[in-house]
């Protein structure tokens, strides 16, 4: 696929992820949502975002810029730099996103980590929680990659005060599918606050998802699966 006809793609995949995302209501109302996408060749990334709700006929442009910097780069200042050491470090990343969903946000405002306890939602990750992106005197690229050394399968990070920062191995609509079932469930956990809280997972449910998705047999989800199980059988 030449370069143009990925810009092309990418325009269009961002269009259905802006309408689904938005009409779903897993944005929030200034609709702040950017996505960086790693273009085939691997030295660049394409940034797309989310039009300003009061110029909604503004077209959209995929802006691209270098992961490396060096002779001859395209280093344009925005989301795409943002991102570029976490895409130099982990070649496997195809998307990284930053958005603004109601219930991610409700999470990042009270400076909690948020668990995994949607199966939808852990599902699709071995990790347990996002971690809290909080003290700003480190760069958020620093951050997420020292997310990253501690649990390499974590799928994101909550922004204090903010919003969220998510990633995929796939492109922009399978990180925008990402994005809906993780705010889905934070919606669903927030609801169940005063109930009690989400409570963890009981047992056979994560070696069911996880077998069913491949992830069952590595370490992360081996130790995670015997120790809810061990939980459970000392009950």
């Amino acid at each position: 696929m030449s370069a143009d006809d990925f810009t092309a793609t990418l325009l269009d995949d961002a269009a259905v992820a802006f309408r689904v995302l938005r009409e779903t209501g897993t944005l929030t109302p200034s609709a702040t949502l950017s996505f960086v996408v790693r273009e085939p060749g691997g030295d660049r990334v394409l940034n797309v975002k989310h039009p300003d709700p009061f110029r909604p006929d503004a077209p959209v442009q995929a802006v691209p810029t270098s992961i490396v910097d060096g002779p001859g780069a395209l280093r344009p200042w925005g989301d795409g730099i943002r991102y570029t050491a976490v895409f130099a470090a982990h070649p496997w990343l195809g998307s990284i996103a930053h958005v603004h969903t109601p219930h991610l946000a409700a999470w990042a405002q009270a400076h909690r980590p948020f668990p995994l306890r949607y199966v939808p939602a852990q599902r699709e990750t071995t990790a347990a929680e996002l971690p809290v992106y909080l003290d700003r005197h480190e760069g958020e690229d620093e951050f997420i990659l020292r997310a990253l050394a501690d649990e390499p399968d974590v799928p994101g990070i909550l922004e204090a005060n903010g919003g969220a920062t998510l990633w995929s191995r796939g492109g922009l609509l399978d990180l925008a599918r990402l994005i809906l079932i993780v705010e889905e469930g934070a919606r669903a956990q927030t609801l169940a606050e005063p109930l009690g809280g989400a409570e963890d997972f009981g047992p056979g449910v994560l070696a069911q998802q996880w077998n069913a998705m491949g992830r069952g047999d590595s370490d992360r989800a081996r130790e995670r699966i015997a120790r809810t199980e061990a939980r459970y059988s000392t009950a």
